[in-house]
C-alpha cells in the first residue's frame, strides 16, 4: 500500500528482475519530504544498490534540482566528460544525448576520474512512449560471474582510457576539464594522474590508467567498477566504428579503453563483458515523475532505445576518492 512513511519494510517492492520500487504518496512540499527521509532513502539505496520512488510527482527541473539537493547536498559539476549536457541549474544535467535507437551498454558513471560520484540521482519528467529504462546491474554479482582469469588480469593491470579530443565528436575541452586554457589543462590532467600530449594541430590526446576492480568505501566489497566495455571501440554500432576508424585511423578515436599495459581489448571480451552485465539487468519501465537512486559504485546503470520523448534529469553527489582507484605502481609499470 502506498505511504508516505518509510518505517514499514513492506513498502519496499522487490523482484528479482526490476530494481527495489518504494511506492509513495505524493506529497505537497517535496523538497522537505526528501530532507525527511533521507537517511532512510539512503539506506534502501545502500541495502538494495538502487531505488526507485514512485508517486512523487516531479514535473519540473527547479523541484528536481530541489529533492536532489535535500539528498545528496551540494551536486558535483561534471568533469571528464566524454558527451556533452544541457545544464538545468547548479550540477543538474540532462541525460546524455544519445541516439534513441541505440542502447547506452553498462557503466557507472564517470568511473576514471579520481574524484568519482557516489550517489547517481535521476527524475523522469516526461516517460517514454515505449522502452527507455534506466537499467541497473550489481557490480558485486558481475564481478563473481566473470572468469577468474579476466578479473584477475584487470585487477593486476587495470584498464587504460585513451581519449583524442576534436571539435566533432564528444565533449569539448572546455565541457570536459572546465577551461579551454592549455596550462589550465595540463594542471588539471597532472593534478589526476592523466598523461597528455598536444598533436601538431593543436588538438589533445590522453592517457589514464584505472583500476577495473575496487574496494566499496562503506561496505568494503570488491565491486567491478569502470567503463571499459562502455567506452570500447566494440561496444560501438559497427557501422559507426567503421566511419570513426576511417576518419581518424585506429588510434585516434575520441575514446578507446585497453588492458593496463596499453594491449588492446578483444571483441570477444568487451562481448563476454555485455553479455554478463545483460544477464544481471533489472530494468523498471519510466513513470513519469519517478525519481531513481544508485548507489554509482555498488550498481552499473545503462540506458535502453526508446521512442517517442523521453526527459530524465541527472545528478550526481556524494563525490568520494576510492582509496584503490590506481593500479598498484608494479601493474602500471609492466
Amino acid at each position: 500500500m502506498p505511504s508516505s512513511s518509510l518505517a514499514s519494510p513492506p513498502d519496499v517492492e522487490l523482484r528479482p528482475d526490476r530494481p527495489a520500487l518504494l511506492r509513495v504518496d505524493a506529497p505537497g512540499d517535496t523538497p522537505s519530504w526528501a530532507a525527511e527521509h533521507r537517511e532512510a532513502l539512503r539506506a534502501l539505496v545502500t541495502e538494495h544498490g538502487a531505488l526507485v520512488v514512485r508517486g512523487l510527482g516531479l514535473r519540473d527541473p527547479d523541484t528536481v534540482g530541489a529533492v536532489f539537493a535535500r539528498l545528496a547536498g551540494e551536486l558535483m559539476t561534471e568533469r571528464e566528460a566524454f558527451a556533452p549536457r544541457e545544464a538545468h541549474g547548479p550540477g543538474l544535467y540532462s541525460s546524455t544525448p544519445w541516439p534513441a535507437n541505440q542502447p547506452m551498454c553498462m557503466h557507472h558513471e564517470l568511473s576514471y576520474p579520481l574524484q568519482v560520484p557516489g550517489l547517481m540521482l535521476f527524475a523522469c519528467l516526461t516517460a517514454p512512449e515505449q522502452d527507455g529504462a534506466t537499467a541497473v546491474a550489481d557490480a558485486e554479482e558481475v564481478l563473481r560471474a566473470l572468469p577468474t582469469g579476466l578479473t584477475e588480469r584487470f585487477e593486476r593491470e587495470g584498464w587504460l582510457l585513451t581519449r583524442s579530443y576534436n571539435d566533432e565528436i564528444g565533449a569539448s575541452l572546455a565541457e570536459s576539464f572546465g577551461t579551454a586554457d592549455r596550462a589550465g589543462i595540463e594542471r588539471y590532467c597532472r593534478a589526476n594522474a592523466i598523461d597528455f600530449t598536444w598533436l601538431a594541430d593543436g588538438s589533445l590526446r590522453t592517457e589514464q590508467r584505472r583500476s577495473a576492480v575496487v574496494r566499496h568505501p562503506v561496505t568494503g566489497r570488491r565491486c567491478w567498477f569502470n567503463q571499459i566495455a562502455f567506452l570500447n571501440e566494440w561496444t560501438l554500432a559497427p557501422e559507426v566504428r567503421e566511419y570513426l576508424v576511417d576518419l581518424y585511423g585506429p588510434d585516434g578515436l575520441p575514446f578507446n579503453t585497453r588492458y593496463g599495459d596499453g594491449s588492446p581489448i578483444g571483441e570477444d571480451v568487451v562481448q563476454l563483458l555485455n553479455s554478463t552485465y545483460e544477464a544481471h539487468t533489472r530494468r523498471a519501465p519510466w513513470q513519469a515523475g519517478d525519481l531513481l537512486l544508485v548507489d554509482n559504485i555498488r550498481t552499473a546503470h545503462s540506458r535502453e532505445p526508446f521512442t517517442g520523448e523521453r526527459q530524465v534529469l541527472v545528478g550526481m553527489g556524494e563525490p568520494v576518492r576510492l582509496a584503490d582507484a590506481l593500479p598498484t605502481p608494479e601493474a602500471s609499470e609492466r
